[in-house]
C-alpha cells in the first residue's frame, strides 16, 4: 500500500482527516491508500489540483450545456435545477464487487418473492413470519391488485437498492426502490459526461461498462410483452415535466427509442390499453411505468389522480399489457419489512441474508417497542409507510419535549413506526474549493430480471452529501452525484470497442406521422405557435422601438402620428387592452415606453412577449426527449438572457432594443434547428403546421392594424416602411418592385404573392397541404371540417386581387374589401385550429372512481 505522507498527491488531502470519525473510502487510519483507488489517485496527481479543477468546471458547464436537469419542488432557483456531477468518481474493486452482486441478486429475488405472496397465498403472514399490520398499514398494499396474475416468470421486474458502508466496512442495505425507481438514466449520464470531459482519469484503469446490463434491460422490455409478442409496442409513462426525475424519463426515452406518454396519452377500451395518436388507437403491449402506483388508476386506485390510466388495472388482471415495475409493487418500500427480511430470505431460500441491513426494530412487538422507548436518544425513526413524505425523526437532535412527543407517537400508533440504529455512512473524497473534502456517500445499484436470475448493472448511481458535515445524502436537499466505478485489476482492453445495441425485435413500429402520440402533437403543434407568436411580437416590437429611438433625433410632423399608429397597432397585435386604446390611451401615450414593458415583460398578460416564452418553456418540457443537445443550448442561452434583464432595475430603450436583437437571433437559430433535428414522421409537420398558422394569424393582425386605413401620404409611407420592416421584408420589396413605397405593391408582397415564405397566401397554402398530408380519422373519403375551413381560406385568398383590395369607402377611409378579407380569414384559421384540436388532440375522457380505496390509520 502506498503512504500518503510519502506521495505528491499530499497537497490534495490538506485538511483532509481534520474531522475524521467514520470509514472512509480511499484512506486508512494509518494514512494508507486503499489499492483499488491508488491508480485513480496517481491519474489526478499527473492532472494536478489546478488542472483537475478547470475539468470540473468543464464537467459542470457540459451538464448545464446538455440540459442534465433535476427538479427540486419549492427551489427558488428555478424548477430545472442543473444536474450536480462531481469529478472524482467512486470506487469499488470487482472482488468486493462480486460478493455485493451476489446479494444483491439474492435480494432481488427475495422481494419477488415477497411480492408475490402479498397479493397471492400470504404465507408469511399466515406462518407468522411477517405481522400482518406492517403490511395492511401501509398504502403501498393495494387490495385491488390481489390474486392478480402476470406472465413473467418474476413480478419485480426491476429493483433498486440504495447501499452504504456500515461501520464494520460492509456495504449494508438502507433502502429497497421498487414501485418506480429513479437514477438509471442518470447513472448513464454521469458515465457518459465523466468519460467526455476527463478521459484522462481512466488511464489504465480497467472499469467495467453497463453495456451488458442496458441490454438485458431493454430485452426485458420486449420480453415482458403478452404472449411474447414479437415486435411489441413499448411506451414510457411519465407524471410530466415538473415530476422530480422528469429530465431522466425524456432521457430514457430518447435513449431507448420508446415514445414518452403520460397518462391522458392513453385510454382502455375492449380491456385493451391504446396510445392515441393521430390516426387513432394503436394497441400498448408493454408500459415501463414511472408513476406512483396509486396514481396509475383513477378508477381502481386514487381518484383524483390525472396521471394514470383509468381502467388500467383491469387490463393488467386481464394480462392484456405488461407494466414495469406491477401496481402494487410500492408495498416493498417498507422500512417495516426491514426487521424480518432475514427471516424471510430463510424461509423462501433456506439461506441467510449475503448483504446485511440497519439494525432495525419494529415498534408493533412489545419487547422491541420497550428497547426503542429506552433508547430512544440513539436511534432514527421512521414511519413504515413514507408514501406521503412523512416525517423522519433524527432523535439524537430532538429535545427533551421532542422526545416525549415522539414516544406518544409511537405508543398511539406503535405498528406505524420503525426505529433503526444510527449509522454513519462512509466517506469518499469530494474535489471542493481545489482541494479534497470527505462527504457522505450513498450507492444507489439496479438489477432488472432476466430469466430465471437478475442482472444486475456493473455501478449505479452515487449520491453525495451536500456538505461536509450534513449528515442526510439527499438530492432534494442539494447533493451531488458521482460516476459509479467497478474497477479490475486486469489491463483495460482497447482492441473491442463495446457499443450498445439493441435485438431486431425493438424496431419502433410506433414510427410514422400517424402514430405520433396526440399530446406529442399537441404540444409540437402549439410548440410551433408559441415560436411564432414570441418571433413575430419581438420583431413588431423592436421595430416600435427603434421608431421611438429615431424619433428622438428628427422633428418630422408625421413622426408623432405615426408613433401613435403603431402604438395602437401593438395593442391590437398582442389583444393587451386597454393599452394605447379605449379611454385611457392618453395616459399611455404619454408614457409609452411604460406600457410597452408592461407588453414585453408581464408575464401574467396574456399576449406579452414574457407569456409567449413561458408557453412555450411548457411546451418545449414537454417535449424535450425530441429536442437536440443543441436545441437545448440555444434555448438555455435565451432562458437566461430573458431572465437575467427582466431583473435589471433601469429599462431604457436601447437596452430593451439590445435584448431583443438577442432573442430575435436565438430564436431564428432555434428554428433553424428544429428542422435538422425532427423528422417530418416525427412530427415536424405538425409543429409546421402550428408555426404557419401563428405566423398567418399575426400577419392578418398586422395588416388590419397598419393597412385598413387610408392616412395621408406621408404617414402612409411611414406606415407601409414600418410594416415591411417588422416583417423583415423591406429589402425584398425594394428587390421585387424597384420603387416608392406604394399600398398595391405591398399587399402584393405581404399578402398576395404565392411564392414569398412570409406573404399570407403562402402561408395560408401551405398549412392547407401540410393538413392534408395528416393521417385522417376514419375511412370517410369527404372532407374532414380541419379540410373544409383551411381549403375555404385558400379559396378566398386566392381569388383576392390588390387593386380591389386598396378602394377606400369615401366616408370612413376604410379600405372595407381588404378589412372583410382579413377579418374572413381570420375566423377561417381559427376555425381551422378548433378543428384540428377536436380531431387530433383531443384527450378528455371522463374519469370516475368505482370504489375508494381504503387503509388503516
Amino acid at each position: 500500500m502506498i503512504n500518503l505522507t510519502k506521495t505528491p498527491i499530499t497537497s490534495f488531502f490538506k485538511d483532509y482527516f481534520k474531522d475524521f470519525e467514520n470509514y472512509d473510502e480511499v484512506l486508512k487510519s494509518n494514512m494508507e491508500i486503499n489499492p483499488n483507488w491508488e491508480k485513480l489517485l496517481t491519474n489526478f496527481s499527473e492532472l494536478g489540483i489546478n488542472e483537475l479543477t478547470k475539468r470540473q468546471g468543464d464537467l459542470d458547464w457540459l451538464l448545464a450545456e446538455n440540459g442534465v436537469t433535476y427538479n427540486v419542488y419549492n427551489d427558488p432557483n428555478g424548477l430545472n435545477r442543473p444536474w450536480n456531477l462531481n469529478i472524482i468518481p467512486f470506487v469499488i474493486e470487482r472482488k468486493e464487487w462480486k460478493n455485493i452482486e451476489k446479494g444483491l441478486q439474492q435480494r432481488a429475488q427475495v422481494l419477488d418473492l415477497v411480492l408475490k405472496d402479498i397479493y397471492g397465498k400470504r404465507e408469511l403472514i399466515k406462518n407468522g413470519i411477517v405481522p400482518y399490520e406492517i403490511i395492511f398499514s401501509h398504502r403501498g398494499f393495494l387490495r385491488p391488485c390481489h390474486q392478480i396474475q402476470y406472465k413473467t416468470a418474476k413480478q419485480l421486474l426491476f429493483h433498486s437498492a440504495d447501499l452504504a458502508r456500515g461501520p464494520d466496512g460492509q456495504m449494508w442495505v438502507v433502502n429497497d426502490r421498487t414501485e418506480a425507481p429513479s437514477g438509471l438514466g442518470y447513472s448513464l449520464e454521469n458515465r457518459f459526461t465523466t468519460s467526455e470531459v476527463v478521459p484522462d482519469i481512466f488511464n489504465e484503469i480497467n472499469v467495467k461498462q453497463p453495456f451488458s446490463f442496458i441490454k438485458d434491460f431493454n430485452e426485458l422490455l420486449i420480453n415482458a410483452a403478452p404472449s411474447h409478442k414479437e415486435n411489441p409496442t413499448i411506451v414510457i409513462l411519465t407524471p410530466g415535466p415538473h415530476n422530480e426525475t422528469y429530465f431522466e424519463h425524456a432521457y430514457l426515452s430518447s435513449f431507448f427509442g420508446y415514445p414518452l406518454v403520460k397518462g391522458n396519452d392513453l385510454v382502455v377500451r375492449d380491456n385493451k390499453v391504446w396510445l392515441k395518436t393521430l390516426k387513432g388507437l394503436i394497441q400498448i403491449d408493454v408500459i415501463y411505468r414511472r408513476v406512483d402506483d396509486e396514481y396509475s388508476d383513477p378508477l381502481e386506485l386514487n381518484g383524483n389522480s390525472y396521471l394514470g390510466v383509468a381502467g388500467l388495472l383491469n387490463v393488467v388482471r386481464l394480462q392484456n399489457v405488461a407494466i414495469m415495475n406491477p401496481i402494487g409493487s410500492g408495498v416493498l418500500e417498507n422500512p417495516g419489512l426491514i426487521p424480518f427480511m432475514n427471516s424471510i430470505c430463510k424461509y423462501f431460500l433456506k439461506e441467510d441474508l449475503i448483504l446485511p441491513q440497519i439494525a432495525s426494530w419494529w415498534c408493533g412487538q412489545e419487547k422491541e417497542r420497550k428497547h426503542v422507548l429506552d433508547n430512544l436518544k440513539n436511534f432514527v425513526v421512521k414511519p413504515i409507510d413514507n408514501t406521503h413524505r412523512e416525517h423522519i425523526y433524527f432523535c439524537e437532535f430532538l429535545n427533551k419535549a421532542e422526545l416525549e412527543a415522539l414516544k406518544k407517537e409511537i405508543l398511539a400508533k406503535p405498528y406505524h413506526y420503525v426505529a433503526q440504529e444510527k449509522i454513519s455512512f462512509s466517506t469518499a473524497p469530494n474535489l471542493s474549493k481545489e482541494q479534497l473534502e470527505p462527504r457522505k456517500v450513498m450507492c444507489r445499484t439496479f438489477a432488472v430480471a432476466k430469466e430465471n436470475e437478475y442482472s444486475i448493472m456493473p455501478g449505479g448511481l452515487v449520491r453525495v452529501a451536500a456538505e461536509r458535515e450534513r449528515l442526510r445524502v439527499s438530492n432534494q436537499r442539494g447533493g451531488t452525484s458521482k460516476d459509479f466505478w467497478i474497477t479490475n485489476t486486469e489491463k483495460r482492453s482497447y482492441k473491442k470497442r463495446q457499443r450498445y445495441h439493441w435485438h431486431h425485435s425493438t424496431t419502433n413500429n410506433l414510427s410514422g406521422i400517424g402514430n405520433i402520440p396526440s399530446n406529442t402533437a399537441e404540444n409540437l403543434f402549439w410548440s410551433g405557435r408559441y415560436l411564432a407568436r414570441t418571433l413575430v411580437t419581438a420583431r413588431y416590437i423592436r421595430m416600435v422601438l427603434n421608431q421611438m429611438s429615431n424619433s428622438e433625433f428628427t422633428q418630422r410632423n408625421s413622426d408623432s402620428e405615426n408613433l401613435h399608429i403603431l402604438y395602437q397597432s401593438i395593442t391590437h397585435l398582442t389583444s393587451i387592452f386597454p393599452g394605447f386604446t379605449g379611454k385611457n390611451k392618453e395616459e399611455a401615450f404619454k408614457d409609452p415606453l411604460k406600457e410597452i414593458i408592461k407588453v414585453l415583460f408581464d408575464e401574467t398578460q396574456f399576449g406579452s412577449l414574457a407569456h409567449s416564452l413561458s408557453s412555450f418553456n411548457s411546451s418545449y418540457y414537454s417535449l424535450r426527449n425530441l429536442w437536440s443537445k443543441d436545441m437545448w443550448r440555444v434555448y438555455d442561452k435565451l432562458h437566461k438572457t430573458w431572465h437575467s434583464f427582466e431583473k435589471e432595475d433601469h429599462k431604457n430603450i436601447h437596452k430593451i432594443i439590445k435584448l431583443l436583437d438577442t432573442v430575435i437571433i436565438d430564436l431564428i437559430a432555434y428554428i433553424g434547428l428544429i428542422e435538422e433535428s425532427i423528422l417530418v414522421e416525427q412530427g415536424l409537420l405538425v409543429y409546421f403546421i402550428g408555426f404557419q398558422m401563428e405566423q398567418a394569424i399575426m400577419c392578418i393582425d398586422k395588416s388590419r392594424a397598419l393597412l385598413t386605413i387610408k392616412h395621408n401620404e406621408d404617414v402612409e409611407y411611414e406606415i407601409l416602411e414600418s410594416l415591411l420592416n417588422s416583417h423583415e421584408s423591406l429589402n425584398i420589396y425594394r428587390y421585387s418592385f424597384r420603387s416608392y413605397l406604394d399600398i398595391e405593391n405591398v399587399i402584393n408582397l405581404i399578402l398576395l404573392d404565392n411564392s414569398y415564405s412570409r406573404s399570407l397566401k403562402y402561408q395560408i397554402n401551405r398549412i392547407q397541404k401540410d393538413i392534408f398530408r395528416l393521417p385522417k380519422r376514419n375511412e370517410d373519403t369527404n372532407l374532414s371540417s380541419v379540410q373544409k375551413s383551411i381549403l375555404d381560406a385558400c379559396n378566398l385568398i386566392n381569388k383576392a386581387n390588390a387593386t380591389n383590395l386598396i378602394k377606400v369607402d369615401k366616408d370612413s377611409f376604410t379600405r372595407t374589401e381588404l378589412e372583410d378579407l382579413l377579418a374572413s380569414l381570420s375566423d377561417m384559421i381559427h376555425n381551422t385550429s378548433l378543428s384540428l384540436t377536436d380531431m387530433y388532440f383531443n384527450h378528455s375522457d371522463e374519469q370516475i372512481q368505482l370504489f375508494n380505496q381504503n387503509y388503516i390509520s
